[in-house]
């Protein structure tokens, strides 16, 4: 086996961390500061990143995109993973779910995002159903050619810049064994249209400036056109295209505990009590040695699973393997360094708090560590009538 990257592999990670480390970095401390990312920064992060060739990295040539592997995405999103959620936002990865556009769809929306024009978000958890996306009680009921729409969606990242947001809906219910299961469509809904409002969400301890909002629908009534894939059929679509991105909150772990993981490492290096430096006390050396060792891990754990999509192999338990140990392993390695830097780890002086915080979410977003394990568990079990 080959384990090594390829030269353009290569120039993929180091154009994507010198921009992060030049673009992203500079303006970390007035975003952790205000909570809020300025409009000018916004646009110059997403305009460089067009100028760069990176925006849309994850879409098909066919449409626009760079049309990057599995891997070479992933590889992306790692070294964003380094910098601020909020600020990395505009680098552009538009949801793949898009590619699922039909007829009028693709230059009402999927081009437009593709090409940086108009910006998506995603949405479907709701207050209720968060895991259980099959709880969801936001419905579409049919009006003639047309779908009236009432209910609420929470958490929704990235819905405060959308000028359209793809909504997954219940539109009708199936009486099963184990009690009523709704059936889901997905559907495309602009900003601004009647009955529908995106407001402010709550306040996170994690990824400031990365908002997550509410959306509300009130007797919306969006036309037939605006149905994503089929009727009843978002769960097709969902599998078609979103189960990859475990992928990316996994990459992004990898990324972000590697940058916190090189600060602790200097500071044990440079930082001296008991007359030698701190990290040539067994008790903070093995500490590191642990970290490196899981970060490895989990970062192949990350690209191989990459690999196996791009191969056309299953691979639905090795991303949700990915995904948890990744997440799991971040919490490690912040609270590690945090411990490594002592008190000033919980200063605002430095950035490890902030990894601190940031890391908690990365367990619960994209499915929580305990969706994974069940993911994990029922694909070795159910071949064995278990």
């Amino acid at each position: 086996m080959h384990f090594a990257l390829t030269d353009e592999q290569e120039m993929i990670v180091t154009t994507v961390r010198d921009f992060v480390e030049k673009e992203i970095y500079p303006h970390e401390d007035l975003v952790e500061r205000t909570g809020e990312v300025p409009k000018e920064i916004a646009r110059e992060i997403k305009q460089k990143t067009l100028d760069l060739g990176f925006y849309a990295c994850n879409f098909p040539e066919s449409v626009g995109g760079a049309g990057l592997s599995h891997l070479d995405f992933a590889l992306v999103e790692r070294e964003l993973g380094r910098g601020s959620m909020a600020l990395n936002h505009f680098f552009g990865r538009p949801q793949n779910i898009l590619m699922a556009c039909e007829g009028e769809q693709i230059e009402r929306y999927l081009l437009p995002a593709v090409r940086g024009e108009r910006m998506d978000a995603l949405a479907m958890t709701e207050p209720g159903a968060g895991s259980d996306v099959r709880g969801m009680k936001c419905s579409a009921v049919r009006d003639g050619g047309d779908w009236v729409v009432n209910g609420t969606k929470h958490f929704i990242s990235g819905a405060d810049h959308a000028d359209f947001v793809i909504v997954f809906i219940a539109t009708g219910e199936d009486q099963t064994p184990k009690g009523i299961k709704k059936r889901i469509t997905a559907f495309l809904v602009d900003r601004g249209t009647p009955g529908f409002v995106i407001r402010d969400g709550y306040h996170s301890v994690s990824h400031r400036g990365y908002k997550n909002m509410i959306l509300e629908f009130d007797e919306c009534r969006l036309p037939h056109a605006q149905v994503l894939g089929e009727v009843d059929g978002g769960f097709a679509v969902m599998n078609e295209w979103l189960y990859a991105t475990r992928i990316t909150v996994a990459a992004m772990s990898v990324g972000r505990a590697r940058r916190c993981f090189d600060l602790a490492l200097h500071h044990a290096a440079e930082r001296e009590q008991f007359g030698q430096q701190i990290g040539k006390f067994q008790g903070v050396s093995f500490q590191i040695a642990d970290m490196i060792t899981e970060i490895d891990a989990a970062d192949w754990l990350t690209l191989s699973s990459a690999w196996r999509l791009d191969q056309d192999l299953p691979a639905n338990r090795e991303i949700a393997s990915a995904k948890l140990y990744a997440t799991e392993m971040l919490a490690r390695v912040t609270d590690t360094s945090l411990q490594i830097f002592g008190g000033m780890g919980l200063m605002n002086d430095f950035p490890i708090e902030r990894f601190w915080r940031d890391a908690r979410v990365e367990r619960i977003w994209d499915g929580t560590s305990e969706i994974q394990r069940h993911i994990i568990s029922r694909d070795l079990l159910r071949p064995l009538g278990a």
